[in-house]
């Protein structure tokens, strides 16, 4: 696994509790498909079993609203790329039924782009976010 990359890219002017949230989903949607993402369970010296957590850090990167859609545009373009992202919209729904309905009126270039997450090779990975600063 240590030729994959993991990242996530917050907007920057996101309340901090938005940006929380958003990572949330984002890292619950990798872990759920990226293969290898998720390390075996591990036991403690008391015999205790701890679920395992991801094997690959998972840098969080700053930008824009603009930035994420143009990043978005990039990533959704390469092969063998997960890429998930969260939207204002996705933001704003109180249930998911909710939100399928908005997204099928919205254009793509419509969607105001909050959070992206992105898994693949390292190389790819990095060509794409390389530039990004950490979020802080």
């Amino acid at each position: 696994m240590s030729d994959k990359k993991y990242v996530i890219v917050l907007d920057k002017n996101l309340p901090v509790g938005l940006q929380v949230n958003t990572a949330a989903v984002l890292a619950t949607s990798i872990g759920q498909v990226g293969e290898d993402v998720l390390g075996p369970d591990v036991e403690d010296a008391s015999g205790r079993t701890h679920q395992g957590i991801t094997q690959l850090p998972i840098p969080i990167l700053a930008s824009d609203a603009e930035g994420i859609a143009d990043l978005y545009e990039k990533a959704s373009s390469v092969e063998d790329l997960y890429l998930v992202d969260f939207t204002s919209t996705a933001q704003k729904s109180r249930h998911y039924d909710h939100y399928m309905q908005q997204m099928a009126v919205r254009e793509t270039d419509e969607l105001e782009f909050v959070g992206i997450g992105l898994l693949g090779e390292d190389s790819c990975v990095k060509k794409l976010t390389g530039s990004l600063p950490l979020l802080r």
